[in-house]
């Protein structure tokens, strides 16, 4: 399965996802095409909507002390619901969907995820930190939702203006 990432302003970013019923071969060709995709792009987390697959999927693989990402830290998140959502931190995101940009962005500092594992598996996670942060950018994907709809107006104004000039000067450049 060939992926590559959908960029800000495909309008495919901003459809729901839909609920995974089938715990299939084809889910299972999804989650493992996501995987070395979101490595080879620098990602720590990647919704299948960023792919351009509107299910309710997502992976997050957070690097470890030495920066690394090893594939049994991978976190397969299906059908996720956030509960027990609690405190408040600020974390630069920045998105693979949205390419240089990174912005302050407001999370809730504690979590719980209950979702579906790649064979329709109930679980259940608690995060904090980094985790939490990363499955909300995620989960937000999974409604159509972009970091940079959490910017104040007068920063969304400005990012717009930022980004239309970087894209222009990229194709000015092929």
């Amino acid at each position: 399965m060939n992926l590559c990432i959908v960029e800000y302003p495909d309008k495919r970013l901003r459809n729901k996802s839909i609920k995974v019923e089938k715990f299939d071969s084809k889910l299972h060709n999804l989650l493992d095409a996501m995987y070395p995709l979101m490595l080879q792009t620098n990602g720590i987390g990647l919704a299948a909507i960023q792919v351009g697959v509107a299910l309710s999927v997502l992976i997050l693989n957070i690097p470890d002390e030495d920066g690394e990402q090893p594939k049994e830290n991978l976190i397969e998140i299906i059908n996720p619901v956030l509960t027990n959502q609690r405190g408040e931190t600020t974390y630069q995101e920045g998105c693979l969907s949205v390419p240089s940009f990174y912005e302050d962005i407001d999370r809730f500092e504690f979590l719980t995820v209950n979702y579906q594992d790649r064979d329709g598996n109930t679980q259940t996670l608690e995060a904090d930190g980094l985790l939490s942060i990363a499955i909300q950018h995620e989960y937000d994907h999974l409604q159509g939702v972009l970091f940079i709809d959490k910017l104040t107006s007068s920063r969304r104004r400005k990012f717009e203006k930022e980004y239309k000039k970087m894209l222009k000067e990229k194709k000015t450049s092929k």
